[in-house]
């Protein structure tokens, strides 16, 4: 298992980064075979603003490693850290960490996100894609991936987890991330079965569709136990879903220079 980890811990960022492009395009792939929602756009004009704004936090996520040195430098000399308290098997605490990581950095947040109007208004630009596809999973406003990045800093300190533990988290959430957006159909029995512990495709879509109270659903990134527990879960006839979110559809969701304006745009209402 420590081999296993220490894999993550030295993987060089050119590897890190390779891993991004290569699920992306395996999810590409796999939507001219197993589509979804047959849209009517062209696949790579909608997929340069998601990339552009890939791009953006790719570069956002640079700085944040060295932030996320400075924070391991502290804890090594503080001992501070609820897997610092323990000595439980490597597995164990691997999963306590996942868990962890995936609860604030992604469950919780998420919610805030929603449920306060001022961080819906960055979070805005994630949910105005009219088609979305494996693209949309890199639809993230700066300032929105910022935040997202802090409660993740957030996680790590209150666990004192190992840094290859959270390498291996973030693997996995690009894997999920690129998965839960995909326009894939799988089998509905497959991701009916599947939504019980994880996030699937057709569970993801419902968060995705226009209006509420769909929208402020299904927040999970890699499990559903979060939705479950707290009564945000929904699924149902994923035909009826229709993206976009009605409160920015009359924004050009093709245009960058929109996109990024959309939180400090006052013809774009937020939630009352």
């Amino acid at each position: 298992m420590e081999t296993f980890l220490n894999f993550f811990e030295l993987m060089p960022v050119w590897m890190k980064a390779a891993w991004i492009f290569i699920v992306l395009g395996v999810f590409w792939i796999a939507e001219g075979y197993y589509t979804q929602v047959n849209f009517n756009y062209k696949k790579w004009r909608h997929a340069r603003v998601n990339g552009s704004l890939l791009l953006m936090v790719m570069a956002i996520n640079v700085g944040f490693g060295t932030l996320t040195a400075l924070l391991y430098q502290w804890l090594d000399s503080s001992s501070f850290g609820l897997l610092r308290m323990v000595d439980w098997p490597v597995w164990a605490e691997l999963i306590l960490a996942l868990v962890v990581l995936d609860f604030i950095a992604q469950y919780f947040v998420h919610f805030l996100l929603h449920k306060v109007p001022a961080l819906w208004r960055l979070h805005l630009v994630h949910h105005s894609d009219k088609k979305v596809d494996v693209t949309t999973g890199t639809r993230h406003h700066p300032l929105d991936f910022l935040l997202r990045e802090t409660f993740a800093l957030i996680a790590i300190a209150i666990t004192g987890m190992p840094i290859s533990f959270y390498l291996f988290y973030r693997i996995l959430s690009v894997l999920f991330t690129y998965f839960t957006h995909a326009n894939i159909a799988l089998p509905l029995a497959v991701d009916k079965a599947m939504s019980y512990v994880f996030v699937t495709p057709n569970m993801h879509k419902f968060h995705h569709h226009n209006e509420l109270p769909w929208t402020d659903s299904n927040y999970g990134n890699m499990l559903s136990v979060w939705d479950r527990l707290f009564g945000t879960f929904v699924y149902g006839d994923v035909s009826k879903v229709v993206y976009g979110v009605d409160i920015a559809d009359h924004k050009d969701d093709q245009n960058l220079w929109v996109q990024l304006g959309i939180p400090f745009d006052r013809s774009v209402k937020s939630k009352s």
